[in-house]
């Protein structure tokens, strides 16, 4: 918009050389006038008419300022600065980060929407999926890569694009907008921002640090770098500067930690990371700075005194931090010493690298040396360390156990010996190294016992085998065991070397009768049938047998409801009275096994008789209901809730009642509806009752099979409520004496305790006379004294 300044000094017609007006539409005094008008307008047209007079009509005198502002109009085309752009951009490039500009200008007033200017790509070429990977600022016209441009460039398969953008004014927003286009040509380079190849420091560097060992390199310059922990260290030996160059600060240790991984970031001037981390790997590279160790300070081997020449005692491993599978930790074995030479020196040997320890001359006698110690050097390229092994020589198992005696005789025991008793000690001897698996002795029965009713325990110091009796005896199975004991060892023999005879002894156990009692097959006998069996029905039976085999009589014992009767001689159990499941759920009576003859001994068992539920109790009241009550007079229809309960057995799902009237004269007055499986309630059909009590008639089914229906009857007070509560009058109630008894009473026991009081005074007064009797006597008696 342009603007123009006119001074007038007396009657002025301003006309418009460019622009419109109608002459004589607007007219006034001299003043300062702004006047605007767009540009493009006809010449000649009168924009205002003034008038330089005062209130007399004489002329007035300026000067006045008189203001005219131009107003743009949108008569010029957005033009790009160039007809074609060239730019570049990095693979993987941050998305949304602009890498290049396109530029247009427009003549029109900028403050306008004439002069407003979006960006727009219409063309991208090629375009792969009809996926856009550039995008651009509609304001600013700054190109950057979109995400999927950021995953998808990739200059070996297309490093060149070709984008055609336009540019509209009036904000893209009229359809009567000027645009220009231009072309935009596309370089995609290579990203430079890639994770270096794994570097390798040698530890314990002595050059001076910090030393660099790799660099990164963002795609533009600018970028600000960083490092960042993978691994939370107590000391991070690794620095970044500015140029991207990475530094290892100080030596590193490979026994101490072998290798590192930690990232790499870019960052821009603001903070925002441009890229993904770069991951960095660093080994530490060994050197021989370790010498081997010894597993342990003294290692131990043992070898059996038969061993063939040759033959693998062992292997010694040592130990080496420095890098494995290099040769900074290849150890090589040497014996340098054996004590004592005793038969000779050079006895063992060991394999150079492997460790493996042999014997290397003739087999070996403990008798001789029961142990030899040894030197063996062990090296590695740079060091070596002396390490001490002792091999013993540990005893074979080549003499079998012999038994002092072969005949432990016989003894005789009653068949009720007590279990656990011990019955027998036997002995036998191992010329073998005491305390081995090849001097240890273990007994066993081989004959005479297929029940095993003994056992031999061993004693762990002396050898000595203690015969128990491990199951009871039984004359009536096996009146004489004979026995034969066998002496093993649990190491095996050696080759050549068998058990002979002497390993082996005897013994005769005779087992003497003894009257014992009768023996049920169970202990618990259990049966189940339903309580509404019939009378005499079997229900169970139950066996015992003598040992002496003698006849058994049956009886029963406890069987306190008389329900069960028991054949004397087979045993059978019956039923003699009617069953209730109610009175008794599991029904439970001993039995008693009396021998016939011999001393009469007997045993007893038990039989649990299980009833199983018939439906033979009909539902009942489950509580007193007498006090239920209605105020009177009612106001509305009123209602009483009651429970039934049912003795029988019921299901899971409780019992399930049907309610009903027991009479049809009653429904005019009442109702009864159910309210679960076992609440009903009793509901007035009016209010029209009298004060009294009424005695309602409930049928209850319950539904089994066969229903059983109970008939109840619910007693309703209807009465005067005091505060919620029903009030009656005091008078005589059931269970409470009248005004007669009470009367009664009350004068018999004051009655009672006058007597009783009578009595004591009487004998009060009895007491009295006699203690003054006896003072006059003894008055009498004694003298008077001043």
């Amino acid at each position: 918009m342009m603007q123009a300044q006119v001074h007038c000094l007396c009657l002025l017609i301003l006309y418009l050389t460019i622009g419109y007006s109608q002459e004589g539409k607007f007219s006034g005094p001299l003043e300062p006038k702004t006047f605007s008008i767009f540009e493009g307008q006809e010449a000649s047209q009168v924009i205002f008419q003034v008038s330089a007079l005062d209130a007399q009509g004489a002329i007035v005198e300026g000067p006045v300022p008189i203001t005219i502002e131009v107003k743009d109009i949108n008569d010029n085309r957005p033009t790009f600065l160039q007809k074609k752009y060239e730019g570049s951009v990095r693979q993987n490039s941050r998305p949304g980060k602009p890498f290049m500009y396109v530029n247009a200008t427009d003549l029109d007033d900028p403050t306008t929407p004439n002069g407003q200017l979006i960006y727009e790509i219409v063309i991208q070429l090629p375009k792969i999926n009809n996926i856009m990977y550039f995008q651009i600022n509609n304001k600013t016209g700054a190109i950057s890569l979109t995400l999927e441009g950021s995953r998808t460039l990739d200059p070996s398969k297309n490093p060149n694009y070709n984008l055609v953008v336009s540019v509209k004014d009036m904000g893209g927003q009229n359809e009567n907008s000027f645009s220009d286009s231009t072309s935009v040509d596309i370089m995609v380079k290579e990203n430079i921002w890639k994770a270096p190849k794994p570097v390798e420091i040698v530890e314990n560097s002595t050059d001076p640090h910090p030393i660099k060992i790799t660099q990164v390199q963002w795609n533009e310059p600018g970028a600000q770098y960083f490092l960042v922990h993978k691994e939370k260290l107590p000391r991070f030996p690794f620095s970044i500067d500015q140029e991207g160059g990475i530094y290892v600060t100080q030596p590193l240790d490979r026994e101490e930690k072998d290798s590192y991984v930690f990232y790499a970031v870019a960052k821009d001037e603001v903070g925002q990371v441009l890229s993904f981390p770069l991951e960095i790997h660093v080994k530490v590279k060994d050197i021989n700075d370790n010498p081997p160790t010894c597993p342990s300070a003294v290692t131990v081997f043992e070898v059996q005194e038969n061993e063939n020449i040759g033959s693998n005692i062992g292997t010694f491993t040592a130990h080496d931090d420095d890098e494995e599978n290099t040769a900074n930790s290849v150890l090589v074995y040497r014996i340098v010493d054996q004590i004592p030479t005793f038969p000779r020196d050079g006895l063992f040997l060991i394999q150079t690298y492997s460790g493996v320890f042999q014997l290397a001359e003739r087999s070996l006698k403990k008798q001789d040396t029961p142990q030899y110690n040894l030197t063996v050097e062990v090296a590695d390229k740079d060091f070596k360390t002396l390490c001490h092994v002792q091999v013993h020589v540990i005893d074979i198992n080549d003499q079998i156990p012999i038994f002092e005696k072969s005949d432990y005789g016989s003894l005789t025991l009653a068949e009720d010996t007590v279990v656990g008793s011990t019955i027998l000690t036997i002995q036998a001897t191992d010329a073998d190294e005491p305390f081995t698996g090849s001097s240890k002795i273990l007994y066993r029965i081989t004959q005479g016992d297929s029940d095993r009713r003994l056992g031999v325990d061993t004693d762990p110091q002396t050898n000595a085998g203690y015969v128990i009796i491990k199951r009871p005896l039984d004359f009536e199975t096996t009146a004489i065991h004979d026995i034969v004991f066998q002496a093993e060892n649990p190491e095996p023999l050696v080759s050549g070397v068998n058990y002979n005879t002497s390993s082996s002894a005897t013994f005769r156990l005779i087992v003497t009768d003894v009257n014992e009692v009768p023996e049920f097959s169970e202990r618990v006998y259990q049966a189940k049938v339903s309580e509404d069996v019939a009378i005499g029905t079997k229900v169970g039976k139950v066996t015992a047998r003598d040992p002496e085999n003698l006849d058994i009589s049956y009886s029963l014992r406890d069987n306190g409801r008389g329900w069960l009767k028991i054949d004397p001689v087979t045993g059978e159990i019956s039923t003699v009275a009617r069953l209730d499941r109610e009175a008794e759920s599991v029904y439970r009576v001993q039995v008693v096994a009396t021998e016939i003859g011999g001393s009469s001994l007997s045993s007893i068992a038990s039989f649990h008789l299980t009833l199983s539920d018939v439906n033979d109790n009909p539902p009942r009241l489950a509580k007193d209901n007498s006090g239920l009550f209605l105020c009177h007079p009612l106001q509305t229809t009123g209602s009483v809730i009651f429970e039934a309960t049912d003795d029988d057995q019921q299901s899971f799902r409780g019992p399930q009642f049907e309610f009903s009237l027991g009479s049809e004269i009653l429904q005019k007055d009442w109702q009864v509806s159910k309210i679960n499986g076992t609440h009903a309630k009793l509901s007035t059909r009016h209010t029209n009752f009298e004060e009294r009590v009424y005695n309602i008639p409930i049928h209850i089914n319950d539904g089994g099979r066969p229903p059983l229906i109970g008939t109840v009857s619910l007693p309703v007070t209807f009465c005067k409520c005091v505060e919620g509560s029903c009030f009656r009058p005091a008078g005589h109630q059931s269970g409470m004496p009248t005004v007669g008894m009470a009367v009664g009473i009350l004068l018999t026991t004051f009655l009672v305790i006058g007597i009783i009081l009578a009595v004591v005074f009487i004998r009060i007064k009895k007491n009295e006379g006699k203690d003054n009797v006896e003072s006059a006597q003894a008055s009498e008696a004694q003298p008077l004294k001043n």
